[in-house]
C-alpha cells in the first residue's frame, strides 16, 4: 500500500473526516478528525498498515519495540513478531504488587528502543515515554507513527534529541484529499488555520505570569545572583548569625520554622526586617501537604502564623488541588492586604516536583499531574521544586515547565557528590546548565568555615554560569541568523 492509498482508505472508512465540527478531549472544535483506534477491526486495512510499518522500520537500528496503550501495541506485537524483536511496553500506571514495574517485557539496560504510536499532535507524549524508558536503562532515538497531525513536532523532537519517522502527514492528507476532490479548499484552509491555532494556543498556555515569580527574576537581575540558602540552623541565635553573613549574596532564603528550638513572636518579625534590609525574599519550606482547610489553618494560624511573614511557601500536591485553594483562595487580593510591607508579594506557592533523596516515591506521572495544577493556577504557584540526575535528565524537566514559572533545583554543591542519608547532589554548573532559575545551597554554605566566603563563591560562579550560557545562545541565536 502506498501513502496515497493509505490516505483515500483512511478516509473512505471514516478514519479521517472533514466537513464539519469535531469536538475533541479537550474540548475543542476541530474541523477534521482522525481516529485510527478502529482499524483493528478492519483486517485488510490494519494488515497493509502492519506491512507499511514494518518497511518503514525496516533500515533503523534498535533492540526492542514498543507500542503506546493502546491504539499502537496491536501493530507493534505485529511488527516485532516479523522483524524478531522483543516486544515491551508501558503500562497505563505502575503495578504495585507482583514484582512491580512500570514496563512489561525483557530488556537490559542499553538496549536500543523504537517506539512506535498511531498520531503526533506535539509530541509531549512521546516524550514522556521516553523518559519513562530512559529512566529504567533502555536509549530511545526513534519513534514511528502512522499521521504526523502537526506542523512543528517532529523538529520539536528533533531538538530535544529524538528522531520521528511517519508514514503519511497532514499536509501530505489534505493534498491527496483536494486532489481526488473529496474535501474542499475551504476544508484545507480549515484545518490548516485549525492546526496553526492549537500551535498558537499551545506557546500560550506555556507562557505564565505570576507576581511573585516576576518579582523574584527582577531581583536576581538586580543582585546578579540565583542562589537560595536553605538554612537549617536549630536555634535563632545560629539563624540570624549566618543569614546577616550571606544576606548579600543571596536572592531568597529558605526556611524550616518549625526546627527552631527557641522560636518566639520576635522570630518573624526579625526575619521580615532583615530581609527588606538585605534585599532577599523569604520561602518557607512548609511543605504544605494535608486537605485544604488543614493546610490554611497550618498557614495562617497556629504559633508560626506564616501567612503573615513568608513571601512564598512550598507544597505538595498528594492531596490534590484543593490544597491551593485552602492556602490562598480566600485571601484578600492585592499585596496591600499583607500587613506592614505592600511592595512585598504573599500568596505564592512553589510546587514539589521532583526530589533529590533517593528512593523517593514521587514518579513522572505524578510530576506531569504537578506541573499540570501549576499551569491551571498561575496566579498562586511562581515555579516548582525540582532535581535532575543529570543535566539532560533535569533539561528535559525544565522544557516541561510553562515559560513564566521558575524552576528552582535542590541538592546543588560546587561538585556531584551524594551524603550519607540519601542526598543526591548535582554540580552549581551542571544545575544552571539543565535549566534551573535558583539554586538551592544549604550545607555547602552554612556548614562551611567561613560562611559569607562560600555564599560570594556560590553566588559568583552561580551568576558566571548564567552570563556563560546566555552568552552561547546569543551567539547561537547570530549564527542562525547569518
Amino acid at each position: 500500500m502506498t501513502p496515497r492509498e493509505l490516505i483515500l482508505s483512511l478516509e473512505t472508512s471514516g478514519l479521517v473526516r472533514f466537513g464539519t465540527q469535531f469536538v475533541l478531549k479537550s474540548g475543542k472544535v476541530s474541523p477534521f478528525y482522525i481516529d485510527l483506534r478502529n482499524v483493528v477491526s478492519r483486517p485488510d486495512l490494519f494488515r497493509n498498515m502492519s506491512d507499511m510499518l514494518t518497511e518503514k522500520i525496516r533500515g533503523l537500528e534498535f533492540d526492542v519495540i514498543s507500542g503506546i496503550a493502546y491504539t499502537a501495541l496491536p501493530y507493534a506485537a505485529v511488527v516485532a513478531e516479523r522483524l524478531g524483536k522483543p516486544l515491551i511496553f508501558q503500562r497505563k500506571e505502575e503495578k504495585s504488587y507482583g514484582l512491580g514495574g512500570s514496563i512489561v517485557g525483557d530488556f537490559k539496560p542499553g538496549d536500543k528502543c523504537l517506539v512506535i504510536d498511531d498520531l503526533v499532535t506535539t509530541g509531549e507524549s512521546k516524550i514522556e515515554t521516553a523518559e519513562c524508558f530512559e529512566a529504567a536503562g533502555l536509549i530511545v532515538k526513534d519513534f514511528v507513527v502512522f499521521i504526523d497531525r502537526s506542523l512543528h513536532a517532529a523538529a520539536d523532537m528533533e531538538r530535544r534529541g529524538y528522531n520521528l519517522h511517519s508514514l503519511v502527514t497532514l499536509e501530505e492528507i489534505l493534498h491527496t484529499l483536494q486532489a481526488e476532490k473529496r474535501i474542499s479548499a475551504c476544508d484545507v484552509s480549515d484545518a490548516i488555520n485549525f492546526t496553526k491555532s492549537l500551535d498558537a494556543e499551545n506557546a500560550l498556555e506555556r507562557c505564565i505570569d505570576n507576581p511573585f515569580a516576576r518579582k523574584l527574576s527582577s531581583l536576581m537581575e538586580r543582585k546578579k545572583t540565583n542562589l537560595i540558602l536553605s538554612l537549617d540552623a536549630s536555634n535563632s541565635r545560629d539563624f540570624f548569625r549566618l543569614l546577616e553573613a550571606a544576606a548579600s549574596e543571596i536572592a531568597m532564603v529558605k526556611v524550616h520554622v518549625d526546627i527552631l528550638e527557641d522560636f518566639d513572636p520576635s522570630f518573624p518579625v526579625r526575619l521580615s526586617a532583615l530581609a527588606e534590609e538585605g534585599d532577599f525574599y523569604i520561602l518557607a519550606d512548609r511543605k504544605f501537604a494535608d486537605i485544604g482547610n488543614t493546610a490554611r489553618l497550618q498557614y495562617r494560624g497556629g504559633m508560626y502564623r506564616i501567612a503573615d511573614w513568608a513571601d512564598s511557601v512550598t507544597v505538595h500536591m498528594i492531596s490534590g488541588n484543593g490544597i491551593l485553594d485552602g492556602l490562598f483562595g480566600d485571601s484578600p487580593q492585592g499585596e496591600a492586604a499583607y500587613g506592614p510591607r505592600p511592595s512585598r508579594t504573599r500568596g505564592s506557592a512553589f510546587l514539589l516536583a521532583r526530589m533529590s533523596s533517593k528512593g523517593n516515591l514521587i514518579n513522572e506521572g505524578y510530576t506531569r499531574k504537578v506541573i499540570e495544577t501549576g499551569r491551571t493556577h498561575p496566579q498562586w504557584v511562581a515555579g516548582y521544586i525540582g532535581h535532575g540526575t543529570t543535566v539532560s535528565d533535569l533539561r528535559r524537566f525544565r522544557d516541561k515547565l510553562p515559560r513564566g514559572q521558575l524552576l528552582l533545583m535542590p541538592g546543588v554543591q560546587l561538585q556531584q557528590g551524594k551524603d550519607n542519608l540519601g542526598q543526591q547532589y548535582m554540580s552549581l554548573e551542571e544545575a544552571i546548565e539543565g535549566g534551573a532559575d535558583g539554586v538551592i545551597v544549604g550545607r555547602g554554605i552554612y556548614g562551611a568555615a567561613d560562611p559569607l566566603s562560600a555564599a560570594k563563591m556560590y553566588r559568583e560562579q552561580g551568576w558566571r554560569a548564567v552570563e556563560t550560557i546566555r552568552g552561547g545562545r546569543i551567539m547561537e541565536a547570530e549564527a542562525v541568523a547569518v
